[in-house]
C-alpha cells in the first residue's frame, strides 16, 4: 500500500545495515509518520507490548524478525528457546504470534547454531511474503461480497460497510484483512463508503483506519462505538467486515473489544457480519472461544485518559474520568460463531463452523 504515493510494507529489513528491522510507530499515527529501527529482541518485545506495532498478522511477522535479532547475539539452543518464550508472552490473545514463533522454532531447531542466523532472516522474510499474498487473496474473495451488494443497489447508491478497530495494511504486512476487499472495491470503481468505529479505548479506528482510508482516497465517516446499531436500524449499513486476532476451530472469533456488540446488532437487523482472516489466525487447538481464549487485560490509564492533538499542534494526554477512579480494560471480546455470517480467508469464503473451516483447510494441509 502507499503513503504519499510511495509503496510500503509495515515491516522491512533496514537497507542500510541489512540486519535491523523497521516498523511504523503506530502510537504516533495519524498525527505523524515515524519509523522505528529495532536492533534487539528486547526492542521488538517492547514495541509489541506498547502497541507501537499491533495487528495480529504483523505482530507475528515482527516477532519472527525479533528472533532473528536475538540470534545475532547468541545463537545457542538455550538462547533460542528463551527468547522464543519471551516473545510469545508479549501479547497473549493474538494467535499469529504463537504461530510465527512455533514456525521459526521448527525451522531453526534442526539447524546448527552457526547457520541459524541466515536461516532465521530468510524464514522471517518468507512469513512476510506469505502474509502479503494471503491478504491480497482475502481481498479478492471479499470483493465478491461487495460486488453482490452493488448489483442490488440503485444507480448512485453507495455500498455502506461498517468496520471495527483497524484491520488494514498497517495491521498486517500488506493489504490488510477486513480492509483489503474495501481497497479492491474502491480501486475497481465501486462507490463504497465506510463507517469507521472509533474503537475506544485506544481509538485504532479513528486514528489508524481513518488515516489509511484517507491516504487511499476511500470515502469514510468516523462514528462513536455505540452508533453502529443505530445506523443498522436505519438501513445505512449493508455489511459489517471486521478482522480478528484468533478464530477457534468451530468459528468463534476473538477481536477488539466491542466486536461482540456489533455482531449482536447486526444479527438483530439482518446485516451480514463477516470476519476476514488469514489461516494463520485459526487456532485449531481451541474450540470454545469464550471459555478458552485468553483475553488480554491492559492498563486502566488507556480508559481514564485520551491522547490527541491540540489546536496548536501539540500531542497531549488528558484525563476523562475523576482522579482515582478504577477502570477495567479487557482488550478483546469473543463473538460466538452463531453470530458470524461467514469467514473470508485466503482460500475463499466459508461458514463460521468446524465444517466450514474443514472444507477449506483439511487437517493434513493445515500450517
Amino acid at each position: 500500500m502507499k503513503i504519499n504515493g510511495a509503496a510500503y510494507r509495515s515491516v522491512w529489513v533496514d537497507s542500510t545495515d541489512g540486519r535491523s528491522v523497521r516498523i511504523f510507530d503506530q502510537t504516533k499515527l495519524p498525527f505523524s509518520i515515524v519509523t522505528l529501527k529495532l536492533e534487539t529482541v528486547e526492542a521488538v518485545a517492547q514495541a509489541i507490548v506498547t502497541m507501537q506495532v499491533r495487528g495480529a498478522p504483523l505482530i507475528g511477522a515482527v516477532a519472527a524478525y525479533g528472533l532473528a535479532l536475538a540470534l545475532r547475539v547468541d545463537a545457542s539452543n538455550e538462547s533460542l528457546e528463551q527468547n522464543a518464550a519471551m516473545l510469545a508472552e508479549t501479547r497473549p490473545t493474538a494467535i499469529n504470534l504463537r504461530w510465527a514463533i512455533e514456525r521459526m522454532l521448527a525451522k531453526l531447531r534442526p539447524v546448527s547454531p552457526e547457520d541459524r542466523l541466515a536461516v532465521a532472516y530468510a524464514e522471517a522474510g518468507r512469513i512476510c511474503d506469505e502474509d502479503a499474498a494471503q491478504n491480497e487473496s482475502i481481498g479478492r474473495h471479499g470483493l465478491g461480497l461487495l460486488e453482490e451488494i452493488a448489483k442490488r443497489k440503485a444507480p448512485g447508491e453507495k455500498i455502506n460497510i461498517l468496520t471495527h478497530c483497524n484491520a488494514g495494511w498497517i495491521a498486517t504486512v500488506d493489504w490488510g484483512t477486513a480492509l483489503a476487499p474495501i481497497y479492491m472495491a474502491h480501486d475497481a470503481g465501486y462507490d463504497v463508503h465506510v463507517w469507521v468505529d472509533e474503537t475506544r479505548p485506544r481509538n485504532q479506528g479513528a486514528a489508524l483506519t481513518a488515516w489509511e482510508l484517507a491516504s487511499h482516497g476511500v470515502p469514510h465517516t468516523v462514528i462513536v462505538d455505540n452508533a453502529g446499531g443505530h445506523f443498522m436500524q436505519h438501513g445505512q449499513v449493508d455489511i459489517v467486515i471486521v478482522g480478528t486476532d484468533r478464530v477457534t476451530s468451530r468459528g468463534d472469533v476473538a477481536n477488539k473489544i466491542g466486536t461482540y456488540l456489533k455482531a449482536l446488532a447486526a444479527k438483530d437487523n439482518n446485516v451480514p457480519f463477516w470476519v476476514a482472516l488469514p489461516s494463520t489466525t485459526i487456532d485449531w487447538r481451541v474450540a470454545d472461544g469464550v471459555r478458552d481464549i485468553p483475553i488480554e487485560e491492559r492498563g486502566a490509564s488507556e480508559v481514564t485518559t485520551v491522547t490527541g492533538q491540540t489546536s496548536d499542534g501539540r500531542i497531549e494526554s488528558v484525563r476523562v474520568t475523576p482522579s482515582g477512579v478504577n477502570a477495567a480494560n479487557p482488550a478483546f471480546d469473543v463473538t460466538p460463531a452463531r453470530l458470524v455470517t461467514g469467514l473470508i480467508t485466503e482460500r475463499g469464503l466459508c461458514a463460521a463452523s468446524a465444517d466450514g473451516l474443514n472444507s477449506l483447510f483439511p487437517e493434513q494441509e493445515r500450517q
